[in-house]
C-alpha cells in the first residue's frame, strides 16, 4: 500500500529528514507543512473530499473529479491547482491529475505552551 503522511514539521526537522535521505536512509513519503494553520488553509473540507475520491483512483481528468464529487468544474479546477501548487497532487503528461497514494495519514501534535 502506498501511504503518504501529512505532517506539521518545523523547517529544521524537514532538513534533517532530507539529509538522512541523502545518506541513503529511507524516509518514507511525507508532505510537510510548517504549521497547523497552513495545513488547514491548504486542505479545506472540499479539498479533503477531492483527495478522498482520488485516493487509489489513478490519474483522472478534472471534469471526472468534479462529476464524482457532484461539484462545479470551475470550483474543482481551483482546488486542484491549489493542491498542485502545494505539491499534493501531480499532473501527468497527458494533463490528468494524480494523487498516487492508496492511503493518507495525518500526523501532528498540539502541546501545552
Amino acid at each position: 500500500m502506498r501511504t503518504v503522511t501529512l505532517v506539521v514539521s518545523p523547517r529544521e526537522k524537514v532538513n534533517r529528514r532530507l539529509l538522512r535521505a541523502f545518506e541513503g536512509e529511507s524516509q518514507g513519503r511525507f508532505i510537510s507543512f510548517e504549521s497547523p494553520v497552513l495545513l488547514f488553509k491548504v486542505l479545506t473540507g472540499k479539498r479533503w473530499e477531492l483527495l478522498k475520491v482520488m485516493t487509489g483512483a489513478g490519474p483522472i481528468a478534472i471534469r471526472e473529479a468534479a462529476r464524482r464529487l457532484g461539484r462545479d468544474v470551475k470550483a474543482v479546477h481551483g482546488d486542484v491547482h491549489a493542491l498542485l501548487n502545494a505539491g499534493i497532487l501531480q499532473k501527468t503528461d497527458n494533463g490528468r491529475i494524480d494523487f498516487p497514494f492508496d492511503a493518507v495519514h495525518v500526523n501532528f501534535m498540539l502541546k501545552a505552551a
